[in-house]
């Protein structure tokens, strides 16, 4: 089992904060160090210095790291053209050595798109451009050098791309598609992805997303994907502490204990111990307090240790 860390600067992180995040990461040995792809706060309360962009802190976190990987869970379609997204995360990949992972989904908060001008179409559209988008990206990517690439969509039209610049990682970055949606998404999934992520549900909701991305790919021919969780975490040596990082995290004890990685390092040990009894590979853990890195401390110490 590998274990992640995710976080979710859009609700109010500096660059610097998640420079000091991915560098104790990496120190601790986790496996990679990922973040939200949002422009504005979700929910009430202190915006602090606003949000950053997802590509642009993944780019300086490249150069002043060297060993975890890095990667977005996940980037709207929405946000971005699939011509140079293409490009953007192939450069942050050359930057890193090949430590990119690219996660990629349709878009769901309406209120951000407001907020900076960005186009919100309607679901199913949205899904017509997710789905271009992940044909467009492979497609640039595991072009041959020296060959085009051209295509024709409902949304998107590409015609003679030299599908440059071409990423370390050959033929491409991994792709990471999440989602509990019952059809397109185990569908999508099964297609382009190197990995499904299932965020924020509970043990048998797993159970069930997880057995409908592997019958997906069954039809369409694989034997084999990566299938990961997100789960926001909380571990305290006693009960006081857990409840504090609980509660900095947005939840009340008693929730995040049975929705999420919340207790002990042994009860957490145990209960990812179920996930990975579900076929999980990588639990991406959420920390919503960036400045407590004694919490990622214990986890390495305590949790880290045993998984």
């Amino acid at each position: 089992m590998k274990l992640r860390i995710f976080t979710e600067p859009q609700q109010g992180a500096t660059y610097d904060e998640l420079l000091a995040v991915a560098r104790i990461a990496e120190r601790l040995g986790f496996d990679a160090f990922f973040r939200s792809d949002h422009y504005m706060r979700i929910g009430a309360g202190d915006p602090g210095p606003g949000s950053t962009d997802a590509w642009v802190t993944l780019a300086g976190l490249a150069r002043e790291t060297s060993t975890i990987r890095l990667g977005t869970l996940v980037t709207p379609a929405t946000f971005r053209l699939p011509g140079p997204l293409a490009i953007s995360v192939a450069q942050v990949d050359q930057m890193s050595g090949g430590r990119v992972e690219l996660g990629l989904g349709t878009g769901w908060f309406d209120a951000e798109h407001t907020a900076y001008g960005i186009p919100f179409p309607p679901v199913g559209e949205r899904f017509g451009r997710f789905e271009e988008q992940l044909e467009i990206l492979t497609g640039l990517w595991t072009t041959p050098e020296g060959e085009t690439f051209s295509f024709e969509g409902a949304y998107y039209r590409l015609a003679d791309s030299p599908a440059l610049p071409k990423p370390a990682q050959r033929p491409r970055p991994p792709i990471i598609i999440g989602g509990a949606g019952a059809k397109r998404t185990p569908r999508l999934a099964a297609r382009f992805a190197d990995e499904y992520n299932l965020g924020f549900r509970t043990l048998d909701d797993t159970e069930l997303a997880f057995d409908r991305v592997r019958k997906a790919c069954e039809a369409e021919g694989r034997s084999q994907i990566v299938l990961s969780v997100v789960q926001t975490v909380a571990v305290g040596a006693d009960g006081a502490e857990i409840a504090r990082r609980a509660e900095a995290a947005g939840h009340d004890l008693a929730t995040l204990r049975a929705t999420g990685l919340a207790g002990t390092p042994a009860e957490v040990v145990d209960k990812i111990g179920k996930f990975a009894g579900l076929g999980a590979d990588r639990i991406y853990l959420q920390v919503m307090d960036l400045s407590d890195l004694d919490h990622l401390e214990l986890i390495a110490a305590e949790v880290l240790t045993h998984v």
